[in-house]
């Protein structure tokens, strides 16, 4: 059943200030910041809600009818195909999604656009969900653990993986050349090993296409103002 932003039960938690705009709900995570950055980087309009990662906000009734899988981030876009109201969770999704709304960050060329998207799986399938279990193993709860098979598991896992990219970056400024949406997808997870101390234990701190590579991201004007959209609570 179709439904208007102004019908939709996430309002009622989070109220649209501007509903001709799309509606971000989202907490400035890796995956978070992802359609931030996007979004800044292609130039949409867009109103950002703070969802925090509590069970209050995200397993709520209002956030769980647009996510039933209660992540971040999400979005509402009044003004999606044929002028239809859209809803999306799947930040990989999302960043697809408004690549191809705008015609911006992600290749025309059939080729070049099916690579794309296979680096944005990479990420989505691989470098996220491993290196957010590194950090739960070697930074939060799990660190705690006496048995460290589950952190060496990951961290082995994780230097794989970072070898994978450093590869990749040989010769390239980005991963496919030119400035993407896997760019997007995946510089905010590499620069996560930093909050996670985890750099020495994956290897990071030894490589010298990856670090390089962090730094020209975040050099973006774009990537600097997205960053902590939307802001943390002080």
């Amino acid at each position: 059943m179709s439904r208007t932003l102004s019908s939709h039960p996430v309002t009622t938690r989070w109220p649209a200030r501007n509903p001709t705009v799309l509606q971000l709900y989202s907490f400035p995570t890796p995956n978070g910041v992802k359609i931030s950055i996007a979004l800044e980087e292609m130039g949409l309009a867009y109103e950002p809600h703070l969802v925090t990662l509590s069970d209050a906000d995200v397993k709520s009734d209002a956030f769980l009818a647009l996510n039933p899988n209660n992540k971040i981030p999400a979005i509402i876009d009044p003004n999606g195909p044929d002028g239809q109201q859209i809803e999306l969770f799947e930040s990989g999704a999302i960043l697809l999604y408004l690549a191809e709304k705008t015609g911006q960050f992600l290749s025309s060329d059939p080729k070049t656009r099916i690579e794309t998207i296979q680096w944005v799986m990479f990420q989505m399938g691989g470098v996220g969900p491993m290196f957010g279990q590194l950090g739960f193993f070697h930074k939060f709860a799990g660190a705690a653990m006496e048995d460290k098979t589950a952190r060496d598991r990951y961290a082995n896992e994780a230097k794989r993986l970072l070898n994978v990219i450093e590869t990749r970056l040989e010769g390239r400024d980005w991963m496919m050349g030119d400035y993407s949406i896997a760019d997007m997808a995946l510089a905010p997870w590499l620069n996560a090993l930093d909050f996670y101390g985890a750099k020495e234990i994956t290897g990071a701190d030894q490589l010298k296409n990856v670090p390089a590579y962090i730094d020209r991201f975040y050099a973006r004007p774009a990537v600097q103002r997205a960053k902590n959209i939307p802001a943390r609570p002080e």
